[in-house]
């Protein structure tokens, strides 16, 4: 059984005890299911839009620089030649598409492997609500420095989408928001520690989209 304290806004400890079993999200942790979704994840940012231009491509003449006997110099092809400063690329770059997927029960598992990591490294600080009357960045600030975390890297986890909170936590580099729903195995590994409401944790565990 998995138990951990519940915060209020104020950093205070309220008492009160969040208990689950942890079969409840995976039986155990698959280190290398957690790494094929971390990659996939990865791979879909890429642009891919990285390219070369091949001797096709670049400027000059196509015109043989100087014949080929007679000279005393060795025999040279154009000046788009891959060989020459200037010139194209032998195997130029493409733009490429990096994007795959993982089938969507598999990425399910992953993101509740990478919670169930989370609160086994201890690394999982529960508050039992965040309210915001307006868009402020040191409101945030001053709940992190409460809770301690002010110096590590940190994902809040909320229940739903709320303007305010994202507004007000933008400008710390070092805090990242998602609602309970877009939660992922890359989102929850990427942060070390993971600040998380209970009415986002109780979404979480009824169902873990990870897509």
């Amino acid at each position: 059984m998995i138990s951990v304290a519940i915060h209020n806004q104020a950093g205070q400890d309220t008492g009160a005890k969040y208990e689950f079993d942890p079969a409840e999200l995976a039986g155990e942790i698959n280190k290398q299911l957690l790494h094929d979704a971390v990659v996939m994840y990865q791979a879909n940012l890429r642009q891919g839009t990285a390219k070369t231009k091949t001797r096709s491509e670049v400027a000059g003449s196509s015109k043989k620089l100087y014949r080929q006997k007679g000279t005393g110099n060795a025999r040279v092809g154009n000046k788009r030649t891959p060989v020459r400063r200037g010139g194209g690329h032998a195997f130029a770059k493409r733009p490429k598409d990096w994007s795959y997927r993982l089938p969507r029960k598999a990425l399910q598992i992953a993101t509740k492997m990478a919670l169930l990591g989370k609160f086994q490294d201890s690394e999982v600080i529960i508050v039992d609500s965040l309210k915001l009357e307006e868009p402020k960045t040191k409101v945030i600030a001053a709940v992190l420095k409460a809770l301690g975390v002010e110096q590590d890297t940190c994902l809040l986890a909320i229940d739903q989408h709320d303007p305010v909170v994202w507004r007000s936590a933008r400008n710390i580099p070092t805090l990242s928001v998602s609602p309970a729903g877009e939660l992922n195995a890359l989102k929850l590994l990427e942060k070390r520690r993971l600040i998380v409401t209970t009415g986002a944790l109780d979404q979480i565990r009824g169902k873990v989209q990870g897509g």
